[in-house]
């Protein structure tokens, strides 16, 4: 199976647009791909937002907009199963996305590695990023996009590894409604 496990930082407290994108693909568990870019989202940047991304509107003055970014991001999330930490957050910012711009939403699949964890990991005082990376010894640069798409990606391969199939967690989405649908039983 491929993998596209992928990480989005916005702009502000709408987290309708992307400020940044980052993408690291999974085939036979290792990372054969990485992609990142800065987004001009063509909107206002919220101080709290700059400051936990520390992306603001002069680093994104010249970097593309969503639908620039999206001849090459589109690709490569097409190419596999999404995957995301957290992933409702990530998967309703890019139907957002694609709304605004005007691109074509159709109903997909994804997994989310924090889902994954609460049943692998019940261990772990709670199932954010950053708290799992500590705890599998994983490098995080916590709200970098490329480095949380990473992190993802090698929490992934880490289930993988230990006998979690993936194929129990995955879940439709519509990014026209931008939800989760009726989980269909067990393939």
């Amino acid at each position: 199976m491929r993998f596209v496990c992928f990480d989005v930082e916005t702009p502000n407290h709408l987290n309708e647009r992307m400020s940044s994108v980052g993408v690291a693909v999974v085939e036979d568990r290792m990372i054969v791909d990485e992609f990142y870019t800065l987004i001009n989202p063509e909107q206002p940047f919220d101080e709290f937002n700059v400051g936990l991304t520390h992306i603001s509107p002069e680093a994104v003055k010249n970097a593309p907009t969503f639908l620039q970014a999206w001849e090459t991001l589109g690709g490569l999330l097409k190419s596999g199963l999404l995957v995301a930490h957290n992933a409702q957050f990530d998967m309703s910012v890019l139907s957002k996305c694609l709304k605004a711009y005007r691109l074509p939403r159709p109903d997909t699949e994804y997994l989310c590695t924090c889902r994954m964890g609460k049943k692998l990991l019940p261990y772990v005082e709670n199932h954010k990023l950053d708290t799992i990376c500590r705890d599998l010894m994983i490098p995080l640069d916590h709200h970098n996009a490329l480095s949380d798409a990473r992190a993802c990606a090698e929490i992934l391969i880490y289930y993988i590894d230990r006998g979690a199939d993936p194929r129990e967690y995955v879940r439709p989405y519509s990014l026209k409604l931008a939800k989760t649908l009726k989980a269909p039983a067990y393939r």
